[in-house]
């Protein structure tokens, strides 16, 4: 993923409100961010509970926000994550909501999806695969892992 700016980040936002988008709390460590290792931008809100954003490449190289609500109840089974798919995450898994944009989010539609709870997909895909078999080659795995991943974050954020 390209650096991005805090002003490019605001702008991006295609379900929030000006006040939604000026209340936006960026992530800890923004300046220091390894944007080499990102797929997508995505943080959990520090001073409001339950909220998190992404900021997410579409494959036409545009960037869309979004504002998500995570649900109140957690999975009742260890769940997957949609976006990375890792049978083998270190992390948790919640269920995230997110408002449509235009007419429709404002009529209270929205969309959900299971993601990493702090959005460590992009780490995730990252990690060599064990190997499947006597020359499996775990870099072409990997590189296709990552793909999917960009992939499918696209395909939710061309949702909202």
């Amino acid at each position: 993923m390209l650096p991005i700016s805090e002003k490019t980040i605001r702008t991006s936002f295609v379900n929030a409100s000006r006040k939604e988008t000026s209340d936006i709390t960026l992530p800890d460590g923004f300046e220091t961010l390894d944007w080499d290792a990102l797929d997508y931008l995505g943080w959990r809100d520090p001073k409001i509970s339950r909220r998190a954003y992404a900021v997410v490449p579409t494959l036409d190289g545009e960037l869309v926000g979004i504002l998500f609500r995570q649900a109140e109840a957690s999975p009742r089974n260890r769940a997957q994550c949609s976006w990375c798919q890792d049978v083998k995450l270190p992390n948790d898994v919640v269920f995230y909501s997110a408002k449509r944009s235009g007419g429709a989010g404002r009529k209270g539609n929205t969309v959900g999806t299971l993601v990493c709870q702090d959005f460590q997909c992009s780490r995730n895909v990252r990690k060599l695969p064990p190997p499947a078999y006597e020359g499996y080659d775990v870099e072409a795995a990997r590189l296709q892992r990552i793909e999917d991943l960009q992939l499918r974050a696209a395909s939710f954020a061309a949702e909202v």
